[in-house]
Order: C-alpha cells, then structure tokens, then sequence
C-alpha cells in the first residue's frame, strides 16, 4: 500500500513521544500490505473498525490513540485523515474527516 501524508504521523509523535514507535510500526507493515478489500484489513488487524465511507479506525499504543484512514482500494493508496487522543477523536465525524 502506499501510504499519503507521513507527516501527520511524524507531527503527532513529535507531541506524543511514546507514539513513534507503534506509528512507525503501523507504517511499516501497512507498507507490505495489499488490501482490496475491507476484510483482508480485518485479518490483521482485529480491532480495526470498518466505520464506512472507506474509512478504517486502527487503535495504536494499545488503544491510547486512533488514527483514522481512508483507503482507495482499486489504486491501493492510504490517506491518513486523523491521528489525536481518544478526547480528539471524540469531538471529529470519524466518517467525515
């Protein structure tokens, strides 16, 4: 998959600290992936929320964060939309960001 916007990862875990490492580490997988299809998200990742509007919630550090993606599956392409606290995560349209 290729994956659009690392920067918004980079930004957070200049905020956030601990979340570097599992963010670098979600990054690294997703990069391997090739998903055509909410399911095969569902395969590895289990806590991941299909929420509609092609956007996928991943829980990262142990549901600390979520980061909040919209993926365009026919051209395999991942756009980060959100990544925040679970309180900013809870003031945002999880299917509008």
């Amino acid at each position: 998959m290729r994956i659009i916007a690392k920067k918004a990862l980079r930004d957070f875990w200049e905020r956030y600290p601990d979340a570097e490492e599992p963010l670098l580490a979600w990054y690294r997988e997703v990069e391997q992936e090739d998903w055509d299809t909410p399911a095969k998200i569902k395969d590895k990742y289990r806590s991941a929320s299909i929420v509609g509007n092609n956007r996928v919630v991943f829980n990262i550090k142990g549901n600390d964060y979520r980061l909040v993606v919209r993926i365009n599956y026919p051209h395999r392409i991942v756009y980060i939309r959100f990544i925040g606290t679970h309180a900013e995560y809870d003031r945002i349209d999880v299917k509008e960001v």
